[in-house]
């Protein structure tokens, strides 16, 4: 824990971290030791201040050496943000971007720049790069900046990222650096009060119908496909309000059809909700931005434009509204929410894409990062798929939904366990879904007054059918989309129909 000198450090403003002069000075004895083209990755979460470590190592590095630094970033907001850091620690920079005069630049020692917009600059030959001794990597984790060191062979190359892990399996960060050194762990920054703790809250989805696309990852269209259906919609907006309502909230969305989707369903709900893409205008956005900071139980509803480049600590709850394989972008998210502010010590995370069971907690001590960044193949052969996700799922209603069966002892139904022993006992598998229809209208009746009540309880508990069905489909090995549906309305048709001519029979026992 912090002593009450660091404690009272922290409220100091500029003042270090204990932790952060730790990293900057095991930083400076690998330079110290390392040949001059040494390229060494340094690792901390989201939150922990690297903008704040390399800003320092900067100016220390600038009073020391007789050499110039440069900072990549690989978008423009960093480079503004990056840049308006180092000036408060005393370092008179240079952004390089596209509109940048470059006649003055022997006044500068140090230089930020985007990767696309420096490796123009470098093309042309306009930057005087001779002596830079330092080159600072922001978001390491992207490939974007490997294209560039060919141009730095004699610099010493810090990279830093919450997540070092490549965003190309085919290009491993292990390639490039030589060495990692790990920062302190999300634990310890939640333990000692310099990070929010994370309350998770995961809704089973199926995924099986998402396509991965070149990169790796969940193609836009496949998500879109899922995610703007109105199943999915509706299971968005219960997760809301039984979790986020009247709390300042972020929603990322793999899409921005999905997204407007999004922005629409909470519109329409009287909810004061705005949207933001990477086409929204710089005045527009920055109005958004501002709304979304002084709006206590705003919500904003993005596509992953505001998973690096954006600080708000007052957002009280992030929902995954998206399924990734991105173990970076996993943290990413959930990172937004980190942040400490006022009494804030805690936000809530919803997981509507199973993220939470592929990677584990947020802030999961069972990360060995040396190991990820050694083995970065081996780590992701071991990420389960979504078939073995959902095989391992059993469905629990939501609080607000189990309140409503509250006089059944028992609301669950094992969809295998039946199909094993209907198989076994020579029966055909269709009476599966029949035991199934049978206790969901037990506990439709068993908590109603009428044959009325019965009925619309049936409405609650289409996640619970949906899972059923899922799977029996499985149990059979018979799982096409139009199949499933057909299925799920079938179901529904024959539990209504059993409820109306059960209902009195049912009640009676």
């Amino acid at each position: 824990m912090l002593t009450t000198y660091e404690r009272e450090e922290r409220k100091e403003g500029k003042q270090l971290y204990h932790y952060q002069k730790g990293a900057i000075q095991k930083i400076f004895q690998c330079f110290e030791s390392a040949v001059d083209d040494y390229h060494l990755l340094y690792q901390l979460p989201t939150g922990g201040g690297k903008t704040v470590i390399f800003s320092e190592i900067v100016s220390q590095y600038l009073k020391t050496q007789n050499k110039k630094v440069l900072v990549m970033t690989h978008r423009i907001e960093l480079c503004k943000q990056t840049s308006n850091v180092l000036s408060e620690f005393g370092v008179r920079n240079k952004v390089v971007d596209s509109k940048a005069k470059l006649d003055d630049q022997k006044e500068y020692d140090c230089f930020v720049a985007m990767v696309e917009t420096l490796n123009n600059r470098l093309k042309d030959d306009k930057l005087d790069i001779s002596n830079i001794g330092l080159v600072i990597i922001d978001e390491a984790h992207y490939n974007s900046f490997t294209k560039l060191f060919k141009f730095f062979e004699k610099s010493f190359i810090l990279g830093v990222t919450a997540t070092p892990l490549s965003s190309n399996i085919e290009l491993p960060m292990t390639d490039n650096y030589n060495e990692l050194i790990v920062g302190e762990s999300i634990e310890s920054l939640i333990e000692n009060n310099f990070l929010a703790k994370a309350n998770m809250f995961s809704y089973n989805v199926g995924l099986t119908s998402l396509v991965v696309g070149a990169n790796g990852d969940y193609t836009v269209k496949s998500s879109e496909d899922l995610y703007t259906n109105s199943e999915m919609l509706s299971k968005l907006m219960d997760a809301y309000n039984e979790r986020c309502k009247n709390r300042k909230t972020l929603i990322f969305n793999n899409g921005i059809n999905t997204s407007l989707f999004v922005y629409d369903l909470f519109k329409q709900s009287g909810l004061p909700i705005a949207h933001l893409d990477n086409t929204t205008t710089k005045k527009e956005r920055s109005n958004i931005l501002k709304w979304f900071k002084e709006t206590p139980n705003a919500i904003l509803t993005s596509v992953s434009i505001l998973t690096t480049g954006f600080d708000e600590p007052s957002v009280e709850a992030i929902i995954l509204n998206r399924a990734t394989k991105s173990l970076t972008l996993y943290y990413q998210m959930i990172g937004r929410g980190s942040r400490i502010f006022k009494n804030k010590k805690s936000f809530d995370v919803v997981d509507l894409g199973n993220n939470f069971h592929r990677f584990g907690p947020w802030g999961s001590t069972n990360l060995d990062w040396h190991r990820i960044f050694k083995y970065p193949s081996h780590y992701l052969d071991g990420i389960l798929s979504d078939e073995e996700l959902e095989s391992n799922f059993i469905y629990e209603m939501p609080e607000e939904t189990r309140k409503l069966f509250s006089k059944s002892e028992n609301v669950y139904f094992d969809v295998n366990k039946t199909y094993i022993y209907s198989i076994r006992n020579g029966e055909s598998s269709k009476v599966v879904l029949k035991r199934s229809i049978e206790q969901h209208a037990k506990i439709c009746v068993e908590n109603s007054d009428d044959i009325y009540d019965a009925l619309s309880l049936m409405k609650f508990l289409d996640d619970d059918i949906d899972f059923r069905i899922n799977r029996y489909s499985k149990c059979i090995s018979k799982s096409t989309h139009n199949f499933l549906k057909w299925l799920a309305d079938d179901y529904k048709k024959k539990l209504r129909s059993y409820i109306r001519q059960n209902f009195d029979t049912i009640k009676s026992y």
